[in-house]
């Protein structure tokens, strides 16, 4: 007996199409979990480092749409003057740029998002000054977020390395209010 393709084809869709993962939605407001202490050492290991974590903050609002995802880091009371950081990146893989005030100025930062099954890898260039040359450089800052609940979400957060620096992963864990 001989089968006609398009039955075969049909089988083939029918058969792979619940093996393809639906984007997660990470809407909601979440607050980053404590880290676990460190373990004490017996002796001081120099200067204090800070954990740069997801690179949004403790705090964080997402909304997020078939076209966008907008993380908005909630550093500031209502009081103050300065507008909460607000990041959007375009979920179809082009570019976004987003404008943040970073020390002396603002900073553009060009970003693209790509899903990787229900993970979302956004890679941000950021363009710095060599404070020896003056010359720019850049950083990238890929994020991968992904959930490992409906209610807990985990950023993974690796920085190249800049002026002979080691590249570094953080991986920051949030709760959903």
């Amino acid at each position: 007996m001989i089968v006609p393709m398009w039955l075969i084809a049909m089988t083939l869709v029918g058969w792979l199409a619940p093996m393809s993962q639906a984007p997660a939605d990470f809407s909601g407001r979440w607050k980053a979990e404590p880290p676990p202490p460190a373990a004490p050492t017996a002796q001081p290991s120099g200067p204090a480092r800070g954990d740069m974590g997801s690179g949004w903050g403790p705090t964080i609002a997402i909304t997020q749409d078939a076209n966008q995802l907008v993380v908005e880091s909630i550093l500031y009371s209502n009081y103050d003057l300065q507008r909460q950081p607000r990041f959007v990146y375009a979920l179809d893989g082009s570019e976004t740029r987003n404008t943040v005030m970073m020390g002396r100025g603002l900073q553009v930062q060009s970003s693209r998002a790509v899903w990787e099954g229900s993970t979302l890898r956004i890679t941000t260039v950021h363009t710095l000054a060599d404070p020896e040359s003056g010359k720019p450089l850049t950083m990238d800052v890929t994020q991968k977020l992904s959930l490992t609940s409906p209610t807990s979400l985990l950023v993974e957060a690796t920085r190249s390395g800049v002026l002979g620096g080691k590249p570094s992963t953080t991986q920051t864990a949030y709760t959903k209010n």
